[in-house]
């Protein structure tokens, strides 16, 4: 565990660099993952069988085909009520579990590299994609502080990240997406729309036939 944090660093360089401008204020980062994934893998699982995978509601009443986790201090939730972060579990009245410190350095880490340093996420939303599963065009505007960047980590089978502009129906470009591969956006592309296509199917040796996605992001104050 020594070895990995001094690997990650909490600053710029810390992450192999296969850095690829997505637009201004968004890098994507190819195979970021190196020694770090047994650790990163072990802290999904410990978060996961604490605070179990769930398919919510949306505010119209329609089950959501992504099964949902979260970690942190605040946690984000949908059902009746809207879109929102918590800082409790709804399904067992607790708090989230920790943010494994592995994955809040990872994210540091990310962010730093793809030029947002001192990024100190508060909440990790954990995604699972089964083969099917999609995720519509939507912006992360739950946040308080839009000034701070998202992070994504795509972990097991391929995905394709649908990349639009500030208005939905903006043109949309379709990027490949590997295990370990990492997007970062913020500044000027922070309220881009943004989505998944329907998964292929597919095997991965760390996630099986699943697409296992964590987003990090400052949603407190």
């Amino acid at each position: 565990m020594t070895d990995l944090f001094s690997a990650l660093g909490d600053g710029a360089g810390s992450l192999k660099t296969r850095r690829e401008e997505i637009a201004p204020g968004a890098a994507l980062l190819r195979g970021q993952l190196g020694e770090q994934q047994d650790a990163v893998l072990a802290a999904v699982q410990a978060v996961t069988a604490q605070t179990a995978f769930r398919q919510m509601q949306t505010p119209g009443g329609q089950s959501m085909s992504v099964a949902t986790s979260s970690c942190g201090a605040l946690g984000w939730v949908t059902d009746r009520k809207g879109y929102r972060y918590v800082s409790q579990d709804p399904l067992t009245g607790q708090p989230w579990p920790e943010m494994p410190a592995v994955l809040h350095a990872f994210a540091r880490a990310a962010a730093a590299e793809a030029g947002y340093p001192g990024f100190d996420p508060d909440s990790c939303l954990i995604n699972r994609y089964a083969p099917g599963v999609k995720m519509g065009l939507h912006q992360d505007r739950d946040e308080v502080d839009f000034t701070q960047p998202i992070v994504s980590l795509s972990l097991g089978i391929p995905a394709v990240f649908l990349w639009g502009g500030l208005t939905r129906t903006g043109p949309v470009r379709r990027i490949a997406l590997h295990h370990g591969d990492v997007v970062v956006w913020g500044g000027p592309s922070r309220l881009v729309f943004h989505g998944i296509a329907p998964l292929k199917a597919a095997v991965h040796p760390a996630t099986g036939e699943v697409r296992i996605n964590l987003t990090f992001r400052r949603a407190g104050g």
